[in-house]
């Protein structure tokens, strides 16, 4: 099925002045990860009910109760293609960037898939950090100078993929010396650029190659430890709304859509989640880095905060159908708190029997999948980062009582988890 063939298929336009909003009926939804960012999809999706027949490939035992699982790897175009078409899906939705890197999208477009996320060519803002880089500056977005001599205080970073850890913040020379061993142990290339100082924040923009539309702020914990402290991780929390953080509209005005307009300049328009991680200097936001995907585990904080609409909204971007569409309504705040296993982030553990979600769950916390498995019908750890325990509320204080709530039911050997997630804000 094309992608027109989808949107008008399978969806309602409605004019409302100037607007055209989409209402999605019986759509089939292949959701492509594993993770807690791809449970919290399935998730927000499922929310469509009866309007969307859901899976996942390969997905996880949480993702399970709302979709149905298929065995294949999300980085395996060879079996995740031919997947999506045995199973006619309206719309298959990305959630890890490696294999967005790798060029599935690519693939499910040229059989006629709609897909959300972008062509391997755009990914490469992720993939590259030289090439977006060199993309920010063009586009005269401002981000971190890179050095040309290498000392402290600056920051190194792999130019590839690094699933979160290939970023080392340097202040003394030690730790200079620590951070070009580990990024030449990672047999890729690496800069080393400016040190920005500031709050962090995340502002994703779903994009449909030319058009877009901003989602709420979010902060992200990168640490190991309390006062973040240790070393970095894929996450270690999230939350939604930042006090005190620039107007989405204005960044996406700012930052997003000078990038989008350089990328499709390229040849390369960007269809997907165009994820900006920035620094809130006194010079003004400046970009960290791009993603091409939504963030982890920021979106396990943004996605309960959507009233709705995601299934509409990434239809119309996979169609190249967002002008005029307005972002879902938000409401209320949340707050994510990860649990990881006891070695995380040098290793991760399996086998580890996991009790207590029910009881999380029970308490108003939703409790999304990030490294679990069932093993003889139990439920067991199944990597680093093993759950997201969200808590929402009308404040991001009642949203941090709901998470920690949540997570005192918890209880496998070996835990660990932050517990200062949304403390200052």
């Amino acid at each position: 099925m094309t992608v027109d063939a989808c949107v008008h298929s399978c969806a309602l336009h409605r004019e409302s002045g100037s607007r055209t909003t989409v209402t999605i009926a019986a759509v089939n939804v292949l959701v492509v990860g594993s993770g807690g960012r791809e449970h919290a999809l399935a998730w927000a999706l499922a929310r469509a009910g009866d309007a969307v027949e859901l899976h996942a490939a390969p997905g996880n035992p949480g993702i399970a109760a709302s979709a149905a699982c298929h065995p294949a790897r999300a980085t395996d175009p060879a079996s995740l293609v031919p997947l999506a078409i045995e199973l006619d899906v309206d719309l298959v939705v990305v959630g890890p960037e490696a294999p967005l890197v790798a060029g599935l999208a690519d693939e499910l477009r040229r059989r006629g898939i709609p897909v959300f996320g972008p062509s391997a060519a755009a990914a490469r803002i992720e993939g590259s950090k030289s090439f977006a880089k060199d993309v920010i500056e063009a586009a005269g977005v401002p981000t971190a100078r890179v050095l040309d001599s290498t000392r402290p205080p600056c920051v190194v970073k792999a130019d590839g993929l690094a699933a979160g850890k290939g970023v080392w913040v340097c202040r003394t020379d030690a730790e200079l010396d620590d951070a070009l061993r580990s990024a030449q142990a990672l047999g890729q290339p690496f800069h080393v650029e400016e040190l920005l100082e500031g709050p962090e924040v995340s502002v994703f923009a779903i994009a449909d190659g030319e058009n877009a539309v901003v989602l709420p702020a979010a902060r992200d914990y990168k640490r190991i430890g309390d006062g973040d402290l240790g070393p970095n991780t894929g996450g270690m929390g999230s939350f939604s709304p930042v006090p005190g953080a620039p107007d989405p509209d204005e960044i996406v005005e700012t930052v997003h859509r000078p990038v989008l307009r350089e990328l499709a300049r390229r040849g390369a328009p960007f269809a997907g989640c165009l994820y900006a991680g920035l620094m809130l200097t006194d010079r003004g936001p400046h970009v960290i880095e791009f993603n091409c995907r939504f963030g982890d585990p920021e979106t396990q904080s943004l996605l309960p905060r959507l009233g709705g609409g995601l299934l509409d909204l990434l239809a119309a971007a996979a169609a190249g159908e967002l002008k005029g569409v307005s972002p879902p309504a938000t409401e209320g705040a949340a707050v994510t708190v990860v649990i990881a296993s006891r070695a995380y982030p040098a290793t991760g553990d399996s086998g580890t029997p996991i009790h207590g979600i029910r009881e999380a769950e029970a308490t108003g916390a939703f409790v999304f999948h990030a490294g679990t498995a069932l093993q003889d019908g139990r439920l067991v750890t199944n990597g680093g980062r093993v759950l997201d325990v969200v808590g929402t509320g009308e404040t991001l204080a009642d949203a941090r009582a709901a998470a920690y709530t949540g997570v005192a039911r918890i209880d496998f050997a070996g835990m660990q988890f932050r517990t200062d997630i949304a403390a200052h804000g």
